[in-house]
């Protein structure tokens, strides 16, 4: 079978375009404002959300990249894992889907088309999602992805916005996807290293969303391209307040920090180091790899979630009950200085 990573770029929703060229590209799109359209893209959130009625709105959310591991089928549980976070990180329900297909049809076997949306439908079935349809095109490039619809109640949305001073910061999966990928297209990675990573980016958000909405917390994002500070930017610039990050408190998955000190770094990573240059504000004695790690753009990554004092420990208590035992307290929500992000 030919290597579905090969000419690849590697991990993080490789193809994605950087934060601040979407921003611009997308503020100069002029829509007719809908009363009931509750979150749309100038909240640069995880999905949109439209209020169908006073106690049911929908979720809307898309995502598709291209291979960044070998395995078809494993490329299509992660690729759909990924696609339902968005939905898990506004505390929605997904139900339905849709396949997103770009594929060599004349240069490759049918056959890995058909394992990858086997994997696809694989975590689909687990989320309790129906696959409803889908679009595919002739492409040079294997691409891989899904639509996705869930339902929420529009007075429990949980968006990126809300932080409140005094929450704790919790990150629910490990960081180091984007490093991982990158050294395994360089032949490097052994597979005591990269089966947990896999592993992970193909399991869903789907208990530690259930775990936020059974404790209620003040806002969440789900970790992808943009990396774990850029994510943080985001959610510190819609609250208006300032978040400490710990950083040798963040967990990384085993072999990360050795492949970052190696130069395994994708492409992804100076593209949010340069859209968050001047809200962070870091420790001289971090080094250089370990802010690679933070800038890393991952794939499938964890849930980032700002939780009031009070109710921190019942929601790792929660998570811990629902088979999440890599999430842990990462950062302070404080009130100065305002729209930074200190590193300790």
């Amino acid at each position: 079978m030919p290597r579905l990573t090969q000419g690849v770029q590697c991990a993080g929703c490789a193809a994605k375009i950087g934060p601040s060229l979407l921003t611009e590209v997308l503020a100069e799109l002029k829509q007719t404002r809908n009363p009931n359209l509750l979150v749309g893209f100038e909240w640069s959130d995880d999905a949109g959300v439209y209020k169908l009625t006073d106690d049911l709105a929908i979720v809307q959310t898309i995502d598709f990249f291209p291979p960044i591991v070998d395995d078809p089928y494993i490329f299509g549980q992660i690729a759909a894992a990924n696609a339902l976070s968005d939905v898990y990180a506004m505390g929605g329900k997904p139900l339905t889907a849709m396949n997103v297909v770009a594929f060599p049809i004349h240069d490759m076997n049918i056959g890995i088309l058909k394992e990858i949306l086997k994997g696809g439908v694989q975590k689909l079935n687990e989320a309790d999602v129906s696959l409803v349809g889908g679009h595919s095109i002739e492409d040079k490039e294997i691409k891989y992805g899904l639509s996705v619809t869930g339902v929420i109640h529009p007075a429990k949305i949980v968006t990126n916005q809300g932080m409140k001073i005094g929450d704790n910061i919790i990150l629910t999966k490990p960081l180091g996807t984007g490093i991982i990928n990158t050294a395994l297209k360089g032949g490097v990675v052994d597979s005591k290293i990269v089966e947990p990573v896999q592993e992970s980016m193909c399991t869903l958000n789907r208990a530690a969303s259930e775990a936020m909405i059974e404790v209620g917390v003040n806002a969440c994002t789900d970790v992808t391209g943009f990396g774990l500070l850029v994510h943080l930017c985001k959610m510190i610039a819609s609250s208006q307040v300032s978040v400490i990050v710990d950083s040798s408190a963040v967990p990384v998955f085993d072999g990360v920090e050795e492949f970052a000190r190696m130069g395994f770094i994708p492409a992804g990573t100076s593209r949010n180091k340069k859209f968050s240059d001047k809200i962070i504000r870091q420790n001289k004695e971090i080094p250089d790899y370990l802010m690679d790690i933070l800038f890393d753009p991952q794939t499938s990554g964890g849930l980032l979630i700002s939780v009031s004092e009070d109710k921190t420990e019942e929601l790792l208590n929660q998570l811990k009950t629902k088979n999440i035992r890599t999430a842990c307290v990462i950062g302070k929500v404080v009130a100065e200085p305002k729209g930074m992000i200190v590193l300790t």
